[in-house]
């Protein structure tokens, strides 16, 4: 059944992003310290649509975009098993503490279960405290350091 007249559609859905979402894609890289254009989210996207280990996901509150999650799954030699890294996440700062971030990892567990695998692997910057909490309160425990080496010219 539809909603009634002039009422405002609150229901939060999660779906697979498409090359359409380039422009929210991008808002919400740089929302989360990585800008882009819409160019380059559009090429992104297509990257990861294209790589079946990859997924990138998309929450919306009444149709508009308020939130992404970004996975890849490998297998983890020290583990011998499949892991899915969460490579992204990030939700509009008018939407947080609304259960958006909490349903965009709920979805990646569910489908991280159903593909067999058995942990879900996220890294977040130092300065984070305020995800490193969500992330506890969610049930994530805090397991090594993380050391990092950009390789450029």
């Amino acid at each position: 059944m539809g909603s009634a007249a002039g009422s405002v559609d609150t229901t939060l859905r999660v779906r697979t992003a498409e090359l359409g979402d380039a422009s929210d894609v991008a808002r919400l890289l740089c929302d989360l310290g990585y800008p882009s254009n819409r160019e380059e989210a559009s090429e992104r996207i297509s990257i990861v649509r294209h790589d079946p280990r990859q997924q990138l996901l998309l929450a919306e509150i009444g149709g508009a975009v308020c939130g992404l999650i970004a996975t890849y799954t490998r297998y983890a030699f020290s583990r011998g098993a499949e892991v899915t890294q969460i490579t992204a996440l990030v939700v509009s700062s008018g939407n947080q503490r609304q259960g958006v971030g909490r349903r965009l990892l709920r979805e990646v567990e569910s489908r991280a279960r159903r593909s067999g695998v058995t942990c879900l692997d996220v890294t977040s910057n130092a300065r984070r405290t305020d995800a490193h909490e969500f992330y506890r309160h969610c049930g994530y425990d805090d397991s090594s350091l993380r050391f990092v080496k950009m390789l450029g010219d």
